[in-house]
């Protein structure tokens, strides 16, 4: 059975931003599915995820440690991180992962992102 809208995970602790990602997301025809934390997500399993978009400065395990375990998960899965820290998006830390965004973001600009990732992930599939 093939699923008609991709899956995007959203990975964020504020409630209003993923609230509104996930409006976006399913907006634009995703099906989205919100976590408060990176446990949560690894607690439900990443096996029919088509993308993740997580923020980078949560308590717990942060956004950088979530992309090492997915990325060992699930190689081919697309990766985004966010953040409002502007000090860690000059780090260099957004290798290995396929879109960097800082908060407060460009909906279409993520939007095309998600769009393009998925594409390039389903021509290698």
């Amino acid at each position: 059975m093939h699923k008609t809208r991709p899956m995007v995970a959203v990975v964020d602790d504020d409630p209003r931003l993923l609230d509104s990602l996930e409006e976006l997301l399913e907006s634009a025809g995703y099906t989205a599915c919100c976590f408060g934390s990176a446990s949560g997500l690894l607690d439900h399993g990443l096996s029919n995820l088509d993308l993740l978009i997580t923020d980078i400065g949560m308590p717990g395990i942060n956004g950088f440690e979530l992309r090492d375990r997915v990325k060992s998960a699930c190689p081919e899965l697309p990766v985004f991180l966010t953040t409002g820290r502007h000090e860690i998006a000059d780090q260099g830390g957004a290798q290995g992962v396929n879109g960097f965004f800082r908060k407060p973001f460009d909906a279409p600009d993520l939007l095309v992102a998600v769009c393009k990732a998925l594409r390039k992930s389903r021509d290698r599939g």
